[in-house]
């Protein structure tokens, strides 16, 4: 991986956020999910739940994360499954600083 990749850990924001509590256990929970999501390969919720252990809202909230500036402006696309469940679909096009 090219070094200017930011990867996705640091401290996160929000009115509950406590570093001493926090930034570990959610730094964790970040690198688990950008390890499954940096392949590129179309993961749901679901699948990444299965692959890191860590609940379905805690990944949602680390893939907006990898958006953020301070996170390396990934981009996380979100489609539509189609099947008419409401049921989306993610994918991680990492930014490799050509932005």
């Amino acid at each position: 991986m090219s070094a200017s990749v930011k990867l996705p850990i640091g401290d996160r924001g929000g009115a509950t956020y406590d570093p001493a509590s926090d930034r570990a256990r959610l730094g964790r929970q970040a690198q688990a999910v950008w390890d499954a999501m940096v392949s590129g390969k179309v993961h749901t919720l679901q699948t990444l739940e299965a692959a890191t252990g860590h609940p379905q809202a805690s990944i949602s909230a680390r893939l907006r994360d990898f958006r953020k500036p301070e996170y390396g402006c990934h981009t996380v696309e979100r489609l539509r499954s189609g099947e008419g469940r409401g049921l989306y679909l993610y994918v991680l096009r990492v930014n490799r600083g050509e932005r």
